[in-house]
């Protein structure tokens, strides 16, 4: 990419731009005009180089879907960073867009769009070990399981949607408005979650508070605890690997890392904007 190159992870909702010169981040901007914002997306990247300098630029995320600006491919896992190199989708000379990954192992079907650059990157840049086990909490929460430096298979999992939802929506809307964090009610919802009887533990929320069991300003502590903690049992039911490297924001990765550890692993904290740069970096080297 050069010496200088602009880089945008390009969400749903929002988006965020670096400046990268010789390897280094020099400056970044993160706004919400993810790609449901935006109608015109040569507008939009031309506004951003005008801002930033006329310079390349690599895309990653939902900008490369089909709500994005133009469909990049999938690459099938395995997959590491000579993979999506090759397939990155040339807008034209000076413009790309980073592939997804997918997997059908199992006969189970998963995609992912702008998570790969991270945890390749987390690799890349000695942040995690070749073979490990990633989480990347969020509103679609992915699992990744690495491999020689590799994803080698991941999961997706609507955790944080789904805690979205029923603070919105539905009968236990009303009970889910106090502040959540790793407290004793998100441990105790952690603890029946690991009884993955997910629909029924949702109910229990409601009878408890019938029953004058627990008040309703536990009640969104419990709820995330009881999402966090059935997300988490299932992956870990399977996983050989006794540590968890968690890419995400203090706040998040902290409910995380309650949960994982509640399930007898050991929970590590990764810089994701780290990670970003680390794989972009890496795929504009390979690019070249």
């Amino acid at each position: 990419m050069g010496e200088a190159f602009l880089a945008v992870d390009w969400g749903t909702t929002n988006r965020r731009t670096y400046l990268i010169e010789n390897g280094v981040v020099v400056r970044t901007e993160r706004d919400d005009l993810g790609v449901t914002s935006v109608r015109d997306f040569e507008d939009a990247v031309a506004g951003i180089r005008g801002r930033f300098g006329d310079l390349p630029m690599l895309l990653a995320g939902m900008v490369g879907s089909n709500i994005g600006w133009r469909v990049a491919p999938y690459v099938a896992a395995p997959a590491g960073i000579d993979e999506l190199a090759a397939n990155l989708l040339e807008v034209d000379a000076r413009t790309a867009i980073v592939p997804g990954v997918s997997t059908r192992v199992g006969g189970r079907a998963d995609v992912m769009r702008g998570e790969e650059v991270q945890l390749l990157g987390a690799v890349a840049a000695g942040l995690v070990p070749a073979d490990a086990l990633l989480a990347q909490p969020g509103t679609h929460c992915k699992w990744a399981l690495m491999a020689d430096g590799r994803i080698a298979d991941f999961t997706t999992a609507m955790t944080g949607e789904l805690f979205a939802l029923l603070r919105t929506h539905g009968l236990l809307a009303a009970q889910l408005h106090g502040e959540v964090d790793a407290n004793a009610a998100f441990r105790e919802g952690v603890e029946e979650g690991r009884r993955r009887d997910l629909a029924a533990s949702l109910f229990g929320i409601r009878a408890a508070k019938m029953l004058g069991v627990r008040d309703d300003a536990d009640a969104a502590a419990f709820a995330s605890g009881l999402l966090i903690g059935s997300d988490v049992a299932a992956r870990l039911a399977g996983a050989d690997h006794d540590e968890v490297f968690i890419l995400a924001n203090p706040e998040l990765g902290a409910l995380y890392a309650a949960a994982i550890e509640a399930n007898g692993r050991t929970a590590h904290h990764v810089d994701s904007h780290a990670a970003f740069v680390a794989g972009i970096l890496a795929l504009g080297a390979a690019r070249q």
